[in-house]
């Protein structure tokens, strides 16, 4: 039976799963009205760590299309059994660049369970140039599965492509301006980041809404007698006790929000251009 209106559309339509909120901005703007994209986490919780239930894993298992980020991101993936055939690693084209993480102090942050982050750094994204490139293996997903939008898939791609390098460019350019400045970071979620722009940093393992004990503090303080940082990144709004405490050691605080999840407000890309605006703080003369 040939189907019409709104049926025909409802057909065309690709069902799209992804683990994480960059992927499903990606595969947004790509793929524009020819796809329906479903993130499934929600906000409070950190979509490496995130643990699906039954409903979730059986979406992703009739889901036409599931993004996946590589790197080791949502360790679930390897219990689960989701279709190969519709699974795309999109970061397979840099795997030989992954990052390996040693650090293996297991913590808890948000409902998501105690978790490490020993093993492959994950927030591949935070390297624009590897974002392109995850942007790109979706677009290239999108032609298999519907060759028929490939031009609008095209166009769609280059528009993000071009924001992308933008944020890209930029942040190259900030550095440039003292690229001997040294950072902390609050969490070790930054090292692609730190890696494609140079930026001198080491990571300790706090939160930002928690005010680190005693001992986090001597630890800081040992840390910073090798590494003279004048500035903490936060991965979100820091208490304003520990924001004062930092301050007494020297030490100023910005955020940068790895953006893992959907935002509250914005997209990913108003959300790294605030970022870079955080950033700037650093770097002001």
């Amino acid at each position: 039976m040939l189907l019409t209106g709104l049926a025909a559309e409802a057909v065309e339509r690709l069902s799209v799963y992804t683990v994480n909120y960059p992927l499903a901005y990606f595969a947004e703007r790509i793929g524009g009205e020819h796809i329906d994209v479903v993130f499934p986490v929600t906000g409070d919780v950190d979509p490496a760590f995130w643990q699906p239930g039954v409903k979730d894993i059986t979406g992703f298992q009739q889901a036409d299309l599931i993004l996946l980020n590589g790197a080791g991101y949502a360790k679930w993936i390897k219990r689960a059994s989701l279709p190969r055939r519709n699974r795309v690693n999109t970061s397979a084209s840099f795997e030989d660049e992954y990052i390996s993480v040693t650090e293996s102090i297991t913590h808890q942050h948000g409902p998501g369970g105690e978790h490490s982050h020993a093993g492959t750094a994950f927030t591949t994204w935070l390297d624009f140039r590897q974002a392109i490139e995850q942007a790109h293996a979706i677009k290239q997903a999108l032609d298999k599965k519907l060759p028929e939008h490939a031009d609008t898939f095209a166009q769609n791609f280059m528009l993000l492509e071009q924001e992308l390098e933008s944020l890209d460019a930029a942040m190259m350019a900030l550095v440039s301006k003292d690229p001997d400045s040294l950072f902390i970071a609050s969490h070790p979620v930054y090292q692609y980041l730190a890696r494609r722009y140079n930026i001198k940093l080491e990571s300790v393992m706090w939160e930002p809404d928690v005010i680190p004990d005693p001992a986090q503090w001597r630890s800081l303080q040992r840390l910073l007698d090798t590494h003279d940082a004048g500035w903490m990144v936060w991965e979100g709004n820091p208490a304003a006790q520990s924001v004062e405490q930092l301050r007494t050691l020297g030490v100023n605080s910005l955020v940068f929000a790895p953006c893992a999840n959907t935002p509250n407000q914005g997209d990913f890309i108003s959300v790294m251009k605030g970022n870079i605006l955080e950033l700037q703080k650093a770097f002001q003369q």
